[in-house]
C-alpha cells in the first residue's frame, strides 16, 4: 500500500486548531438572557456527560478525511512477475569534467554526461527484465535511485542528474562502496556495476583498491568504463563577452586504476573516446549473463480513499443528529 500525496497528511495538525478556534467562539452566547434563574432551573439530565462525543466523532471524521485526502492505494499484484536478468547499479561520474564536449549526440557536440544519459536510456530499454539502479558520484557518492524494475522512474532519475549536484571531485572508491551496498543483499545470481568516470580518483575516504577487494568479496562483477577522447578534449566556457568557447584540457584517465578494479572483480574495462564507442560498450555488456528471480509487478493501483470517506460522512451525520436531538444544547 502507498500515499499518493503523503504530504496532505500534514493538514492533521490543523484539526486540534480547528478545536480551539471553536470552543473559543463558543465562549460567547449566541443568544443573552436578562436572567439565568430560568435556565438554572431546568434539571440535569444525564446526556449532558456525554457531550463529549460530539466532539469526537467531528474530530474521528476530519482525520479520515485527511487521510482520504493523501490518497492510499493498494497495488494490484496480478501475479508474480518472473524474469529473465541481472541486478545492475550504474555508476555514474558527474564531476565537473564531464561537461567536456568531446562526444556528439544528433550531429551536434555535447557534454559527455548528456551523451552517457542517452546511450544509458537506450541501454535501459534492452534491459526489460532487469533490475536496476543509479549511483551519481563526484567528491562523494549519492544514490540517486535504488534498485527498480520501474525503469520510467530510473530514467527520470537519471534525467535529473546534473553537474554541480554534489561538491567536484572523483571518488571512485567511494563510488564502488555505494553501488556494492545496494547490491550486497540481492538475491540475483549475477550482480554487476556499471562504473563510467572520465579522471582519477581524488576525493572519497574509500580508496579503489579497497573498494574492489570489498566488492569481489560479495561476489559483484565491475564493468569500468573510461570515458573521454585521446588527448584534448574541448571544455565549455564563456568569455568576457558571455559567449560560449571551448578551452582545451587534457583528459586525465587513470586507466590503471580502472583496469586492475575490473581484473580484480571478473569484469572488463573499456574505453569509450566517442559516442560511437560508448554505444558498443554497452551494448556488448548488453550481453551478460542471465538469471531467474521474481518480484511482485503492479501496473495500476486500487483507491482506497472512499473507505474513508463514507465513514467520516457517517460520523459527521451522527455528530450533526445526536447535536440536534439527545445532546442538544441551548444557544
Amino acid at each position: 500500500m502507498r500515499l499518493h500525496d503523503p504530504w496532505a497528511l500534514a493538514l492533521i495538525v490543523l484539526v486540534p486548531l480547528l478545536f480551539w478556534l471553536q470552543r473559543r467562539r463558543q465562549r460567547d452566547a449566541a443568544i443573552r438572557f436578562p436572567t439565568l434563574s430560568v435556565v438554572r432551573a431546568i434539571p440535569h439530565t444525564g446526556v449532558r456527560r456525554w457531550r463529549w462525543l460530539l466532539h469526537a466523532l467531528r474530530g474521528l471524521a476530519l482525520v479520515l478525511l485527511v487521510v482520504a485526502l493523501a490518497r492510499p492505494q493498494k497495488g494490484k499484484a496480478e501475479s508474480a512477475y518472473h524474469g529473465q536478468g541481472i541486478d545492475i547499479m550504474l555508476a555514474v561520474d558527474i564531476s565537473g569534467s564531464m561537461l567536456s564536449e568531446d562526444f556528439t549526440l544528433d550531429g551536434h557536440r555535447a557534454s559527455r554526461l548528456d551523451v552517457v544519459k542517452s546511450v544509458v536510456k537506450d541501454f535501459v530499454a534492452g534491459r526489460a527484465g532487469d533490475r536496476i539502479g543509479l549511483a551519481l558520484f563526484s567528491a562523494r557518492p549519492y544514490t540517486q535511485c535504488p534498485l527498480t524494475l520501474d525503469h520510467g522512474w530510473l530514467l527520470q532519475n537519471l534525467a535529473r542528474a546534473k553537474i554541480g549536484m554534489i561538491e567536484d571531485g572523483t571518488a571512485i572508491g567511494s563510488a564502488l562502496a555505494t553501488a556494492a551496498g545496494r547490491l550486497e543483499h540481492s538475491d540475483a545470481k549475477s550482480k554487476v556495476i556499471i562504473l563510467l568516470t572520465d579522471g582519477q580518483n581524488n576525493a572519497g575516504k574509500i580508496s579503489p583498491a579497497t573498494a574492489a577487494d570489498a566488492v569481489k568479496a560479495l561476489g559483484i562483477k565491475v564493468y569500468t568504463i573510461g570515458a573521454g577522447t585521446r588527448g584534448l578534449a574541448p571544455y565549455p566556457t564563456r568569455d568576457l563577452f558571455g559567449n560560449k568557447v571551448y578551452q582545451p584540457i587534457k583528459v586525465d584517465i587513470d586507466e590503471d586504476t580502472l583496469k586492475r578494479i575490473a581484473q580484480k572483480t571478473n569484469g572488463a574495462y573499456f574505453r569509450a573516446t566517442d559516442t560511437a564507442s560508448l554505444q558498443q560498450i554497452y551494448g556488448e555488456i548488453n550481453r551478460l549473463e542471465k538469471t531467474t528471480f521474481s518480484a511482485p509487478r503492479y501496473l495500476d493501483y486500487y483507491e482506497l480513499y472512499p473507505w474513508l470517506v463514507i465513514p467520516a460522512l457517517v460520523l459527521l451525520g451522527a455528530e450533526v443528529g445526536l447535536g440536534h436531538t439527545r445532546l442538544r444544547k441551548l444557544p
